[in-house]
């Protein structure tokens, strides 16, 4: 069966995190999306790990249910500790397969830091050391790096990662065999390192609200199972793991370098010229996904390799009808007019994805359907993320709707 997986979310306890983040309404908003199966996050926090015990039917092959929705047991485990007179940050995700193992984790992991801190606890613990713990419990366990560009909290992030999967991992590498992109990089940015070839991508929302779930995501065609899944993703098999929804990768919050304190947003090659400083208050600025990648890349941009996922860049529904209506995403008029539109096409993929022109052009206003068809064709323009600041992605490059659209947000 084919079917749309986002893995890695958050629950209400941790941190910046809504206060909707709970089972019910995780479910309620992967059903608008048309997600079909949804990670857990946080098992690690003993009140959440509670609630999905509570809320969750177990269906014997290492997925659960709630309301028609799946789920797998995952959370994100944030590292900070020293190697070689260095300090390191790394987020990795935790896959497990039923709440034993779970249990097991957290007895261990419960050693090394407070779990009930945060939702995503922060361990002094090697990454190495994390997957021995991991695999030593549960050998059907997988470890996944998290948004692995990240520059302060990744596998390669430039303040704070590694050069190689190898010197993170050390004897473990091996057994790790997924990455996640994150939302500043893309799959085509990261087929330029050949390291990472024997390496299958996913992309994955990192939610902290429910209306962020699935803005990344991943595409399957294979049996809704544990085994299956890890299977597929162990062997990258490009007949069942159809492709990876993203982002536009310009969009994260650390594509580009820059210094948010004093709006310097810059590419990798202006920020060479200025010795990666702040031309405003000489401070170092914070060196990007992009510029990070040129460092270790060792092939040009638009290869690809013969084994590679497939990708499709897209922009979130309300995104599209916000900038449509010239409306702020987060007002009643955007999430009115989203509601009718995912109640009229059945959910948000299929309106991003799959509906014909002819049907876009029937079931939605002139200016969104136009919205959605541009952006299914990448004509965007988009001022990249810097910072912590999300990249401001254009379709129609043009401040305000047409008076005819304007006077149908009236009503």
């Amino acid at each position: 069966m084919e079917f749309i997986a986002d893995f890695h979310i958050h629950s209400k306890y941790s941190r910046a995190t809504s206060r909707d983040m709970d089972v019910k309404h995780i479910a309620e908003w992967a059903k608008l999306k048309g997600i079909q199966l949804m990670g857990s996050g946080d098992f690690t926090h003993h009140l959440w790990l509670e609630e999905l015990r509570h809320n969750l039917e177990e269906i014997g092959n290492g997925l659960f249910k709630y309301d028609d929705i799946y789920f797998i047991l995952t959370t994100e485990i944030s590292s900070i500790y020293s190697k070689q007179g260095r300090t390191y940050r790394i987020h990795n995700i935790i896959f497990a397969p039923s709440f034993k193992t779970v249990d097991k984790i957290n007895a261990i992991l419960s050693r090394y830091g407070n779990l009930a801190s945060d939702g995503r606890p922060i361990l002094g613990l090697d990454a190495q050391e994390l997957a021995r713990i991991i695999f030593d419990i549960d050998e059907n366990c997988m470890v996944v790096p998290g948004h692995i560009w990240t520059p302060w909290f990744s596998l390669f992030g430039s303040m704070s990662g590694f050069d190689t999967i190898e010197d993170c991992f050390e004897k473990q590498t091996p057994k790790i065999f997924a990455l996640e992109t994150g939302l500043s990089s893309d799959p085509a940015m990261n087929w330029r390192l050949s390291a990472l070839d024997k390496f299958t991508l996913v992309s994955n929302s990192d939610s902290h609200s429910p209306q962020k779930i699935g803005r990344e995501a991943n595409v399957f065609d294979c049996e809704m199972d544990y085994k299956t899944i890890r299977e597929v993703l162990k062997s990258k098999d490009k007949k069942r793991f159809l492709y990876t929804i993203e982002f536009f990768p310009e969009e994260g919050k650390y594509h580009f370098d820059g210094h948010r304190l004093c709006g310097i947003r810059f590419s990798p090659k202006e920020s060479r010229e200025r010795n990666n400083k702040c031309p405003k208050c000489g401070r170092p600025l914070t060196v990007g996904v992009m510029h990070r990648l040129e460092q270790l890349a060792d092939r040009p941009e638009g290869f690809m390799p013969p084994n590679a996922i497939p990708f499709k860049n897209l922009i979130p529904l309300d995104e599209i009808i916000a900038e449509a209506k010239g409306l702020g995403k987060g007002s009643i008029a955007v999430e009115r007019e989203y509601r009718a539109i995912v109640a009229r096409f059945g959910t948000e993929f299929e309106v991003l994805l799959k509906a014909s022109r002819q049907d876009l052009l029937k079931g939605l206003s002139p200016r969104i359907a136009e919205g959605v068809l541009r952006m299914r064709e990448g004509k965007v323009s988009i001022k990249a993320g810097y910072d912590g600041e999300y990249g401001i992605i254009s379709i129609f490059g043009e401040k305000n709707p047409p008076k005819e659209e304007k006077q149908l947000n009236l009503f």
